[in-house]
C-alpha cells in the first residue's frame, strides 16, 4: 500500500494497461450489450408516432 503499480507501461503510453485512464468504451452499434430494444431509437420513434396518433383521434371525437 502506498506504492505505485508495478506493471510495465504499455508501449507509447505512460501507464500500464490496467491504469491507463479512460477507455473508449463500446462501439456505437454494439450488439453485445443489446438487451431487448425497448429503448432503441426505432422503438422511441414508434411510441412517439402512436402517441401523436392517439392525440389526433382524441381531438376528433
Amino acid at each position: 500500500m502506498g506504492t505505485g503499480c508495478q506493471s510495465p507501461a504499455i508501449k507509447g503510453k505512460l501507464r500500464c494497461r490496467m491504469h491507463g485512464g479512460k477507455g473508449s468504451g463500446a462501439p456505437r452499434a454494439n450488439r453485445n450489450a443489446w438487451k431487448h430494444g425497448g429503448r432503441s431509437a426505432d422503438a422511441e420513434t414508434a411510441a412517439r408516432y402512436l402517441r401523436e396518433l392517439a392525440r389526433l383521434i382524441r381531438e376528433t371525437d
